[in-house]
């Protein structure tokens, strides 16, 4: 298939989604917002499943290309941008609908392998690439040595996930989320742990302090 005719059947198949959610989408709904026909997409797909597989395989390789491309000039920079663009959405109104019809492929995900496939693959490739964030990280003296990179990528990641599911199926806002992952991606660092180790040198003076001659205790 034409790149040309992959893209433009992909952005129909976002927008459709958007507009219909995926329990009540069709075809027909697609072919709408296409400049292809109906009949070009069942030439290319069987059914809707079909096209819903190459869907998130689409978006399995967008999403790889924008990880190429994380600004920032340190791992904890490019840590710290990846979260702010996945927990950040440009448009509300339709990130709003798209997660939800999101939220709905993922339910049927246990009884389709294809669709579990490509979101496993989404959510391996989201963990292997935060993990190389945080062992680089680690590895120039930014992120504490010892954290380990694997699970605290699968933490970050099951965080991502419980935030999207939360803002479609309870409304709970995303900037709470985004803004508790700063902070907890701040308490990797090696400053934090050190301003830790200060604070906790600086109460075992006032207890001994507190303890000694002409102390209150």
């Amino acid at each position: 298939m034409a790149a040309d005719t992959t893209d433009d059947l992909m952005e129909a198949t976002y927008r459709a989604l958007c507009k219909h959610g995926y329990a009540e989408l069709t075809m027909q709904d697609i072919a709408a917002e296409s400049t292809k026909s109906k009949g070009t997409l069942h030439y290319h797909y069987d059914s809707k499943a079909d096209l819903l597989e190459a869907f998130l395989g689409f978006l399995l390789d967008r999403f790889e290309e924008r990880l190429e491309t994380v600004p920032g000039e340190t791992p904890a920079e490019r840590l710290h941008e990846l979260f702010d663009e996945l927990l950040t959405p440009e448009d509300e109104e339709s990130a709003e609908a798209f997660r939800t019809a999101i939220l709905e492929i993922k339910a049927q995900s246990p009884y389709n392998e294809a669709y579990r496939d490509q979101l496993s693959e989404f959510d391996r490739t989201m963990r292997e690439r935060i993990a190389g964030f945080l062992a680089a990280g680690i590895d120039e003296g930014q992120f504490r040595d010892d954290i380990d990179p694997e699970e605290t990528a699968a933490f970050l990641v099951t965080v991502f996930h419980g935030a999207q599911t939360s803002a479609a199926a309870v409304d709970r806002s995303l900037e709470r989320t985004r803004r508790h992952v700063h902070a907890y991606i701040d308490d990797l660092r090696v400053e934090s742990a050190s301003a830790d180790a200060r604070n906790e040198a600086a109460d075992e003076e006032r207890e001994t302090a507190d303890d000694g001659p002409g102390g209150s205790r």
